[in-house]
């Protein structure tokens, strides 16, 4: 599972030119999941997500998390993220998970971040054609991938 973070003073997502998904501050999140993926891909990603310190305190520094500002979330599946562009010019797909097995990874990772912030989670619509626009603050743009956790 790959995610690319971006911390945000806006972001929303359009689905034939109707906002389905909209946050104010916060983190927005393009999450890929390939076959290998499992729910404790899912467990690991939503723990350092939610408490990963990207959030400026009273000094200035970032050290506080989404969850201690009391930040939105708003996470679109992309599988893209899965690219493989080692050959030639056309990306490869291969490693990405199929649908009927991404969009139950999708689901149950909403669920893990809803649970674990309490919050409605934003998101936008499985497999869909999405129209993504954000503020990226900072900028701050954090990738992680639970096959190389670094």
């Amino acid at each position: 599972m790959r995610i690319i973070i971006q911390r945000v003073s806006e972001a929303s997502v359009k689905v034939d030119n109707a906002i389905v998904g909209e946050i104010q501050k916060g983190i927005f999140i393009l999450l890929g999941i390939e076959e290998a993926d499992t729910e404790e891909d899912i467990d690991w990603l939503v723990s350092k997500t939610i408490n990963l310190r990207i959030f400026s305190d009273a000094e200035g520094k970032m050290n506080l998390s989404v969850k201690e500002i009391e930040g939105n979330i708003l996470v679109v599946s992309q599988f893209t993220l899965h690219a493989s562009t080692k050959k030639g010019n056309r990306p490869s797909f291969i490693k990405a998970a199929k649908p009927a097995l991404a969009n139950q990874l999708y689901e149950a990772f909403l669920k893990k971040l809803e649970k674990e912030t309490s919050d409605k989670i934003e998101r936008g619509i499985f497999g869909a054609d999405m129209k993504v626009s954000l503020i990226n603050d900072g900028p701050v743009t954090i990738i992680m991938d639970t096959k190389n956790k670094e």
